[in-house]
């Protein structure tokens, strides 16, 4: 069954094609990854998809609702949490508190409730608390969680991210370039985590990467791109054995891969 639903979606800025004519569905439970070389437009489409970005023309559907001129901020209690390809965390804040702003959509309380800190509101700040450890065990992040941000490798920023993401409770969540700048031994364990977000947490992945390892290992269909255009759709094999795939990539000319 499909949870995402991209139909000829298309942005302009000015002269720029940054995403021209694109159509892709996301399953649910599956890992779903766009590549393409530098500039293809992968991180436009996300932008598309979080509505930063209002699209030329085309229609994005999720989970039957059309998010195509929904406001940005109502995307997210829907159920889509996202990274950013540039780290976006508060940097003068704890990993703890980072966290717990990914819980934000799932307040209920209002500010005289939260002044007078009633049990409502207690209870609230209990089952956020919760569901931040949760995912503070789950990635791994329990001797972080009261450093501050400013303070942590690059690496662990990149899996505090994923971790404020992850707080969301969201149905699907956007990855964009997550094994970018890790080590090798990192990218293994992103590897295992998209693995573990689907199998035991029943997320949708959808996911912006250059590592083609990390793509072939967790993905089970990849659209390649390039210059905002779509250039091939199927398993991670196929995509990478696409004559025009390897000309984008390559930057050999199309004919004499075709």
């Amino acid at each position: 069954m499909s949870l995402l639903k991209a139909e000829d979606i298309a942005v302009h800025f000015g002269g720029v094609k940054a995403v021209d004519g694109v159509s892709f569905e996301v399953d649910e439970g599956e890992v779903f990854a766009i590549i393409g070389p530098n500039g293809a437009g992968k991180s436009t489409i996300f932008n598309l998809i979080s509505r930063i970005y209002t699209m030329t023309r085309g229609k994005i559907t999720f989970d039957g609702t059309d998010i195509t001129r929904l406001p940005s901020h109502k995307v997210a209690p829907l159920g889509i949490a996202r990274t950013f390809q540039n780290i976006e965390l508060f940097d003068h804040s704890t990993v703890l508190q980072n966290l717990l702003m990914g819980r934000h959509t799932h307040r209920s309380t209002n500010f005289v409730e939260d002044i007078l800190f009633l049990p409502k509101v207690r209870r609230e700040e209990r089952e956020h608390r919760k569901r931040v450890e949760e995912v503070i065990e789950f990635l791994e992040l329990e001797a972080y969680r009261g450093k501050m941000i400013a303070g942590l490798p690059y690496g662990v920023r990149k899996v505090v991210e994923i971790g404020r993401a992850l707080a969301m409770g969201p149905k699907l969540i956007l990855l964009d370039e997550p094994a970018s700048g890790l080590s090798v031994e990192e990218s293994q364990e992103v590897a295992f985590w998209i693995e573990d977000m689907r199998r035991d947490m029943g997320l949708t992945v959808l996911m912006v990467e250059h590592d083609m390892k990390l793509v072939s290992a967790v993905a089970d269909r990849v659209l390649a791109v390039n210059n905002g255009r779509p250039l091939a759709l199927g398993t991670p094999a196929e995509v990478q054995s696409d004559p025009h795939v390897q000309a984008a990539y390559l930057g050999t000319p199309e004919e004499d891969a075709a």
